[in-house]
């Protein structure tokens, strides 16, 4: 952030103090007195408005150079907000860009996870059907097995007779 130098610092203090609820009481008091002093007659009433309002001419002179200085100062942070707001759009955008690429490559892990599953599904019936075909062998040889024992036993019967 811009950080003020001496001259702008005082305005800043002084525009601030001007548009406190503590000036507008000074500056009546001040208005009070200086008519109070003319009406008790220490002052002139023509001396005490000459040398009143020579004093707020130039504070308004010197208030109207304080807050051009101020809304230059103010100016010139709210620029520099507003890059710094450019930047972060611009960084939000390269975020954003980011993760619609994530977003991509987690749509084609997404596809690839769907292909292995169907993979694996496609190999558990095949398993499911080689398993089959292996208990349907097992089946056949446990039959041709046992046949062959029968006949064992039968060609023992007829070479025993």
């Amino acid at each position: 952030m811009l950080e003020p130098n001496n001259v702008q610092k005082t305005a800043l203090k002084i525009t601030s103090w001007v548009g406190s609820p503590v000036s507008i009481v000074f500056h009546t008091i001040l208005f009070i007195i200086s008519f109070g002093l003319s009406f008790a007659g220490y002052i002139a009433f023509d001396r005490m408005l000459l040398v009143l309002t020579t004093i707020v001419s130039l504070e308004a002179i010197y208030l109207s150079i304080f807050i051009q200085m101020t809304i230059n100062y103010t100016t010139e942070s709210i620029e520099e907000v507003a890059e710094d707001i450019e930047e972060i759009q611009e960084d939000v955008e390269e975020i954003q860009e980011d993760v619609d690429e994530i977003q991509e490559d987690v749509d084609e892990l997404q596809e690839d996870v769907e292909d292995i599953s169907e993979d694996v599904e496609e190999m558990s019936e095949e398993d499911a059907a080689d398993e089959k075909a292996e208990e349907a062998q097992q089946k056949t040889l446990s039959d041709i097995q046992s046949d062959l024992r029968k006949l064992m036993q039968d060609i023992e019967k007829l070479q025993n007779k």
